[in-house]
């Protein structure tokens, strides 16, 4: 059995077990080994819809469908009674790997109609004045207004889909204009990359770059460095914009050049080492699977091809080997050692459901040659 084989078998017996640990609730982070659950109301309930579809696709045991078609359910309650935990731009978090991972599987009409209404509460997000999807708070808001997160370039994957559903070119046009906007401004000379970047609200003319995660204004968060990987592969796969696809080779050669000596990343690239310095674990298994996306998309031929193959293959192994809970049957998460918001002090050493999730994903882009719920 190849060591992704076995990986996968031990996330799918935890997923097995969870799901009668969580109930109708959401993992989010973990404390003491234990997930913090909440009722649908957070950014990341998504990705436990995630775990549970690619649960069910690599097994074909109903225990999955069944829970995952539970959680669509539960995301059709959230959009239609509780529309205030969805003021923020993370809704292709939230539907792409519930009801959008519904759709591609089981083509199931409603779960359409559901991840289309998704779509609409994200595009409400976009302001034409400043020319961008506005990451955080309400319309107007003095310090969050004109700004944008690294972060979003997973949610406008939500956009492209309905485009191709419905024709209606607004989808496909905010999702380019922002994910320009993020080329240019979040993405620094040296291939490195802001967090989050502020515009005027009124004329979108630049302000500043900075973070909110990251160690300081001027770092490079290594989650952030992930997203942006990952986001522009998926920018090209919808787009073919060439600009998309090397930036995404360029962002992703500056990650894999940074890499410690494990190959897990700490949490931010320029935080000084220390014996006590946080990884993100989440941050590694976010960059492979983008790092995967991206090869897709490279011919045999390309310079960078061998460079990047060998680098994932790297990450992963180091994440299998030295950071999953293989040898920890009971666990409930999949990777240790993931870090919401170190600077912060949000949960700096623990699981993350998105790390688990991105890690199964990556796993079985190796073994399965799956691609995520990103795109059909």
């Amino acid at each position: 059995m190849s060591l992704w084989k076995q990986a996968i078998e031990d996330a799918v017996h935890k997923t097995k077990a969870n799901i009668a640990r969580f109930g109708d609730q959401f993992p989010h982070v973990s404390e003491n080994g234990k997930y913090l659950l909440n009722p649908n109301t957070d950014w990341t309930d998504g990705f436990w819809s995630g775990i549970l579809w690619l649960a069910y696709e690599y097994s074909g045991d109903d225990v999955f469908r069944t829970a995952a078609r539970g959680t669509v359910d539960n995301f059709r309650n959230r959009l239609e009674t509780n529309m205030a935990s969805l003021d923020h731009h993370d809704i292709g978090f939230l539907y792409s790997l519930s009801s959008k991972a519904q759709w591609m599987i089981e083509k199931e009409p409603a779960a359409r109609e559901l991840t289309l209404q998704a779509a609409d509460v994200l595009v409400k997000r976009w302001r034409p004045k400043a020319g961008l999807i506005q990451a955080w708070g309400p319309e107007g808001h003095e310090d969050n207004g004109g700004r944008i997160i690294i972060d979003c370039l997973l949610n406008l994957p939500l956009l492209y889909w309905a485009y191709e559903q419905t024709g209606n070119a607004l989808y496909r046009d905010v999702a380019i204009k922002h994910t320009e906007k993020s080329r240019r401004f979040l993405v620094r000379g040296d291939d490195s990359s802001y967090h989050t970047f502020w515009f005027d609200p009124q004329t979108g003319e630049s302000v500043r770059g900075g973070t909110h995660q990251g160690n300081s204004d001027g770092s490079t968060w290594t989650r952030g460095q992930a997203w942006g990987i990952y986001g522009f592969a998926l920018g090209y796969h919808y787009t073919k914009n060439p600009l998309y696809l090397e930036t995404s080779k360029r962002m992703a050669r500056y990650f894999l050049e940074h890499l410690p000596e494990d190959n897990v990343v700490y949490w931010d690239f320029d935080v000084e080492i220390t014996p006590d310095t946080k990884r993100d674990s989440s941050a590694s298994a976010i960059a492979a699977c983008g790092i995967l996306e991206l090869l897709k998309h490279l011919p045999e031929n390309a310079p960078d091809r061998a460079f990047l193959t060998d680098g994932v293959q790297k990450t992963m192994e180091g994440l299998v080997r030295h950071y999953s809970t293989m040898r920890q049957p009971e666990a409930e998460g999949f990777i240790e050692h993931g870090s919401y918001a170190v600077r912060l002090g949000h949960n700096p050493d623990d699981f993350m459901i998105w790390g688990d999730y991105y890690y199964l994903e990556a796993l079985m882009r190796l073994e399965r040659g799956h691609k995520g719920y990103w795109y059909e």
